[in-house]
């Protein structure tokens, strides 16, 4: 085995040398691996290993690749040529002195890079990619590099799971496919476009969303008037992305039927207004993200009661006007003429409240129910009908109204007159 190499002081430069590859070079014998056991007992260990092609006598010395000491931990050898063979070794050097050179196991083969690995990731991915759950996700992401690359991905800095996420890699593009979204795949996915020692990376945020959970609760904090005081709590499930708001609804007790009072609410309290007098509500309350409406809502468990006071109809209070009267006549009576043997009426009117009672008198006596008379009382009409009256008949006729509130009398002179016959001369 090689000896182990002195440490290396702080501050203390590299160098690094390069051997050329022989004109012919011949298979160089296999050293054996680090694990395997020592050689028999009659053929002594071997000091050092034996390099994978041991370099022709032409080139067995080391030729220094940088003039100058490298402060750096990373150096590019130059004007190299395609197909050579190199072998490397690195050397620190400070103020001491040099250390003994570590070597590379291998020697490295010169080969062309013709374009290095270049990632074009298209406008529309290099931000936050978004779809809903059960959308399906077909991403084409061109790059450039020859020979050909070799690509790799990784999400969330672990390999993908092959069972969800389908890779199909081209000389200049690589597609990524997941058939039918969930949320699981969501995350960071990284791609990976190597070509030798040059690579390039890039990543890619991927968020799968989902309707909305309903509030965790909702309740009823205060009812005054025809108003109603609300408040509820975030859901627990946002759908993988944020809330955007809430919609609030109330139902009557006596219907059933929500009807949607706020919409796209951005607070957890609000004050529903305008409710019926006498009617007993309910309220609902869902949750809005960008994906839509949870399909289901936090019902508030206590009802609204919007009573009846503040405001009582009292009938406005009327007088009730009184109609009482005393009795009036209207239409007094007149005296009349009459003839002997011919009937005939005597009309006078009156009113009154209460209806009065009516009393017909001749030459100031009550003429009662005598049948030579006829009364007749209708409507305030009153009527005397006086049956072929005879010369004793006439006089002085009074009728009189009398109720509660007093009496009232008119009267008219009967004048009955004889037939006058004149005789026959002879």
């Amino acid at each position: 085995m090689p000896a182990k190499p002195a440490p290396i002081k702080k501050s203390a430069k590299m160098a690094v040398v390069k051997e050329e590859k022989p004109a012919e070079p011949e298979p160089a014998p296999q050293a054996p691996p680090a694990e395997a056991p020592p050689p028999p007992a009659e053929e002594p260990a071997p000091a050092d290993t034996t390099p994978p092609e041991a370099p022709a006598p032409e080139a067995s010395e080391w030729v220094v690749a940088n003039v100058e000491l490298n402060p750096s931990n990373r150096l590019v050898i130059k004007n190299l040529t395609t197909g050579d063979l190199l072998n490397i070794r690195v050397v620190a050097v400070n103020v001491g002195g040099r250390s003994e050179p570590a070597t590379l196991p291998q020697p490295v083969v010169i080969r062309e890079i013709l374009d290095r690995p270049k990632i074009r990731m298209p406008r529309a991915l290099r931000s936050k990619y978004t779809r809903q759950v059960g959308a399906q996700i077909n991403l084409v992401i061109p790059f450039i590099g020859k020979p050909k690359p070799v690509i790799s991905w990784i999400k969330d800095g672990q390999p993908l799971d092959t069972k969800k996420v389908n890779i199909r890699n081209s000389d200049k593009d690589s597609i990524l496919f997941i058939r039918k979204a969930e949320r699981e795949d969501s995350g960071v996915y990284e791609m990976t476009v190597k070509v030798d020692s040059f690579e390039d990376k890039t990543s890619l945020l991927i968020q799968i969303v989902d309707l909305p959970g309903p509030p965790t609760s909702a309740k009823l904090v205060d009812t005054w008037g025809f108003n109603a005081a609300l408040e509820w709590t975030p859901p627990k499930d946002n759908g993988n992305t944020d809330i955007t708001g809430y919609t609030v609804q109330k139902a009557d007790k006596k219907t059933g039927d929500w009807f949607t009072v706020l919409e796209h609410f951005h607070r957890l309290n609000a004050t529903v207004s305008d409710l019926v007098m006498g009617n007993s509500y309910s309220f609902r309350v869902f949750t809005e993200n960008m994906v839509g409406r949870s399909e289901s809502a936090a019902v508030t468990k206590n009802i609204a009661h919007i009573q009846k006071t503040g405001i009582v109809y009292k009938p406005l209070e009327y007088k009730e006007h009184d109609f009482s009267e005393a009795p009036k006549f209207t239409a007094p009576l007149s005296d009349r003429a009459a003839t002997v043997g011919y009937t005939m009426k005597l009309l006078c009117a009156v009113r009154g409240t209460p209806k009065p009672k009516i009393e017909w008198l001749k030459n100031q006596m009550v003429i009662g129910d005598d049948p030579k008379y006829r009364q007749i009382n209708s409507q305030g009409v009153c009527s005397l009908e006086i049956r072929k009256p005879s010369n004793f008949d006439g006089g002085v006729y009074t009728c009189r109204a009398k109720n509660a509130l007093g009496e009232a009398t008119v009267a008219c002179k009967l004048e009955v007159k004889k037939v006058i016959v004149q005789e026959e001369k002879k």
